[in-house]
């Protein structure tokens, strides 16, 4: 049932890039090791009441991750969310899901948001000094996370269930990384589900297999089981790499749609 007393949010999926041919099985546990995929870099933004911005991770953006992985297709996140008429300095808070370069490196871009990350994720991959402390997160990374911190602007999540803003809930339990969240948004039409990367692709859903980048199997298959009962549908549970969430879903302009 949708609660009526929360402000509702409208949910754009933003695509960004590509990677063509990765392969699915280091996707979705046990599948064809033949098999590949062009997987959507995406990132979420959340329009809601008072101008409120809100974007769930940020992309990437740094010329040593576009070298690596030579993506297709790319724009800097901040110009994706300009052409949809979205300007940067607007946007008033980023939520990370986890320490990944391709969701968290494109934070700085946002340099008025206040950037909100689970304090046991942050603790436990950067240190005081903005070192990196476990190898899953880049040492660029580290050190603008770490400095953003000390300029005040990070805002430490406290665990499972927790109420960020008015209508957007952050669930983990998904150990993609060691703390890694997701988030229930409140819509017109329901209860949305942003699960990055706690989930890769519908096929995760439809199949109940794991991701298979997790540090806990049982924890994941766990967390997409929570995921359904947390949405309103499962087809409002929104994966993090699944070039069919740019089909199954209303275009509203180049590489973004509208969720429901």
């Amino acid at each position: 049932m949708n609660d009526i007393s929360l402000p509702s949010y409208a949910v754009y999926a933003i695509r960004y890039a590509t990677v063509p041919g990765f392969p699915v099985y280091e996707l979705v546990t046990g599948a064809d090791t033949t098999r590949k995929i062009d997987i959507a870099m995406m990132f979420w933004l959340l329009k809601g009441p008072g101008r409120k911005c809100v974007l769930v991770d940020a992309g990437f953006y740094r010329q040593k991750f576009l070298d690596s992985w030579k993506p297709a297709d790319y724009r800097r996140p901040s110009d994706a969310l300009q052409s949809f008429g979205v300007r940067a300095d607007s946007v008033t808070d980023v939520i990370v899901s986890h320490v990944h370069w391709d969701h968290l490196d494109g934070v700085d871009l946002f340099r008025n948001a206040r950037v909100w990350i689970q304090r046991e994720e942050y603790a436990h991959y950067v240190g005081d000094d903005g070192a990196p402390l476990d190898a899953a997160i880049d040492t660029v990374d580290a050190a603008m996370l770490g400095q953003l911190n000390r300029a005040g602007r990070v805002k430490l999540v406290e665990g499972d269930g927790k109420e960020i803003l008015p209508g957007l809930t952050a669930y983990t339990g998904g150990k993609h990384t060691f703390a890694s969240q997701y988030v229930g948004v409140h819509t017109s039409g329901g209860t949305v589900v942003v699960a990055s990367d706690n989930c890769y692709l519908f096929e995760n859903l439809a199949l109940h297999r794991p991701i298979a980048q997790t540090l806990d199997s049982t924890s994941n298959l766990a967390a997409q089981d929570r995921m359904r009962r947390i949405a309103s549908s499962v087809r409002l549970i929104i994966p993090g790499h699944d070039p069919a969430v740019f089909t199954r879903f209303r275009s509203v302009g180049p590489g973004v749609v509208a969720i429901p």
